[in-house]
């Protein structure tokens, strides 16, 4: 699934290529399951109307959600789901299977959405709605870093091991197995260390391990792994996967104590961890 880092990745994408175009039309593609993914809108042309002939003036993310924002006082909303993809392409390349959704502009080709997973969903909101639709309580660490402090406080109210914590949607934005497993290696903490039984030390540790991965994640343009398979917005992979320290790495050596990676039941996966350096 794209996790934080992928969904900022596709953000500073759009940004950079859609800022400015104007819609000229969209098609919902027949036999495709989209209107699984506009379902909010009832019928193509409900969803259609409300998007040809605006201009897209920004680019936002809350949480997983990419947004729009239209010169017609809305704002179309991407939420990409397990394996959703967008992908700017030009007119005349081949539509892929599962494509739901083609936004074709005056100028400068497609946005394409498309879902293998049928997971995704896509809809547009009055600019004055976002905000309670966006709403949430968890951190996004890339939104807004947070001093240690506040963070050691917020650990300690939790009492939770601290890839579960990590995990939890609502504690944090989209930090799934693969971030989780290599920051606490970074930070040098066990997965199933109590949240509220950090010293300072291993708080400011796990804080500059939180930021330092997502950041250099998003350098690296997200991690891509055989399924789902992340793409950015031109179809390129992802490159992270190649700097992984512990993440499906089991019975390999650390790259830091040359012990074995090992491997442990989590929930409904597994996580990833060197014995020797995390404690």
């Amino acid at each position: 699934m794209p996790e934080l880092p992928e969904i900022e990745v596709l953000r500073r994408d759009l940004e950079k290529e859609i800022v400015g175009r104007r819609i000229k039309e969209v098609e919902v593609r027949p036999g495709s399951n989209a209107m699984k993914a506009i379902a909010r809108h009832g019928r193509r042309k409900d969803f259609q109307d409300l998007l040809v002939g605006a201009k897209v003036d920004r680019i936002d993310r809350k949480g997983r959600l990419l947004l729009l924002e239209l010169d017609n006082d809305k704002t179309l909303v991407f939420d990409v789901g397990r394996a959703g993809q967008l992908l700017k392409t030009s007119a005349s390349d081949e539509i892929p299977t599962h494509t739901h959704i083609v936004i074709a502009f005056t100028i400068g080709g497609h946005l394409r959405f498309v879902d293998p997973a049928k997971e995704g969903e896509v809809f547009v909101l009055e600019n004055e709605d976002v905000e309670a639709e966006a709403a949430t309580n968890a951190l996004d660490p890339l939104e807004q870093p947070l001093a240690w402090h506040t963070f050691s406080a917020m650990l300690e109210e939790r009492k939770t091991p601290l890839k579960e914590l990590l995990m939890d949607p609502g504690f944090m934005v989209a930090i799934g197995d693969v971030y989780s497993d290599e920051i606490l290696f970074a930070a040098g903490l066990r997965y199933d260390r109590p949240s509220n039984k950090l010293s300072s030390q291993d708080v400011r540790r796990l804080y500059r391990a939180l930021m330092e991965i997502l950041q250099d994640a998003v350098k690296a343009r997200g991690t891509t792994l055989a399924d789902p398979r992340f793409t950015d917005l031109q179809g390129d992979p992802g490159q992270f996967q190649l700097e992984l320290k512990v993440y499906d790495r089991e019975g390999e050596f650390c790259r830091r104590c040359r012990n074995d990676i090992v491997k442990e039941p989590f929930g409904d996966s597994y996580t990833y961890f060197c014995p020797q350096c995390q404690s």
